[in-house]
């Protein structure tokens, strides 16, 4: 394997792109499904796709992607799913963090990065239907190479048998892999989706994982693409289940509460979030985790 892995940057390039179309379709599958509401307006129901570009400090062009989001559907009030693939140079403080966090010596001598990946967030119409992010990458220096990346679930409204069924599916996934995995990278979860401030988690949990290289580029790269083959039976059904039962105006008012943790964790602790905005990717693309609308009691 070259230190440039340029075969491997390809493929894993690939595998998100494949994987954002899969999703795109599907959710597009659920809104045609639900035939019973207004829509907000002509849009909706549909992604409105727009290119994204990352610029480096020069001025010269570092990579870009395609952010996809659909708002105002009756399944979606809010979806995103965003790809990229971004490279150059790192800056000075991402190098140090970076450094710090990975133990990678020698990065000021050469800074050069890579990084491709998916990002999703769904804010749903009804409540009862749980919030969810996931996202998929992978990440290359001249000194080292990894991946990252999971989901989440993240109800207003929590049902013991939806949160089984997303860990479970994931479960599955994951230990075809072995079954050191899930309970690894559940705790993985748990941990880094807390917010301090609040002394809780944003949601019922899920799998994350960061910095996965074995050595082993095929083995890491396999279980990356399970992590993303997991969502769509993870989470699909919750929605097929859920999104047909009336609200109220309490439960709508327990939504728009409980968005305001996932707005305060992305914009106060997300590694991602960061990572993106002091790089110079698209700031919209970076932030459209954000709910459409939210509420601090």
């Amino acid at each position: 394997m070259t230190s440039e892995m340029n075969a491997e940057k390809q493929r894993a390039s690939a595998w998100f792109e494949e994987l954002r179309n899969q999703i795109v379709a599907a959710f597009e599958g659920l809104e045609d499904g639900h035939d019973t509401g207004p829509l907000s307006n002509n849009a909706a129901g549909r992604f409105e796709v727009s290119k994204t570009k990352r610029t480096s400090d020069d001025g010269s062009d570092a990579g870009g992607g395609l952010m996809s989001v659909m708002r105002g559907g009756r399944v979606f009030e809010k979806v995103g799913v965003n790809i990229s693939t971004v490279y150059g140079v790192l800056g000075a403080r991402a190098q140090n963090a970076m450094a710090a966090r990975k133990g990678i010596d020698g990065m000021a001598n050469d800074p050069r990065f890579w990084a491709s990946g998916i990002s999703l967030v769904a804010h749903m119409q009804n409540p009862h239907c749980p919030a969810v992010h996931m996202n998929t990458r992978m990440f290359w220096t001249p000194h080292a190479w990894w991946f990252g990346g999971g989901s989440d679930l993240n109800p207003c409204l929590e049902y013991d048998e939806d949160t089984a069924h997303f860990h479970a599916t994931q479960k599955e996934h994951l230990d075809q892999h072995g079954s050191e995995h899930y309970p690894k990278l559940k705790e993985w979860a748990d941990e880094y989706f807390f917010i301090p401030h609040r002394g809780r988690a944003r949601g019922v949990g899920g799998i994350f994982m960061d910095d996965r290289c074995t050595n082993d580029w095929e083995a890491d790269f396999a279980l990356t693409q399970d992590i993303g083959r997991a969502f769509l039976p993870a989470f699909l059904p919750l929605v097929e289940k859920r999104r047909v039962q009336a609200w109220s105006d309490e439960d709508k008012d327990a939504q728009l509460v409980h968005r305001g943790l996932y707005a305060e964790y992305n914009l106060v602790y997300d590694r991602g979030t960061k990572f993106g905005l002091e790089t110079g990717h698209d700031a919209n693309a970076v932030l459209m985790s954000l709910p459409p609308l939210a509420k601090w009691v």
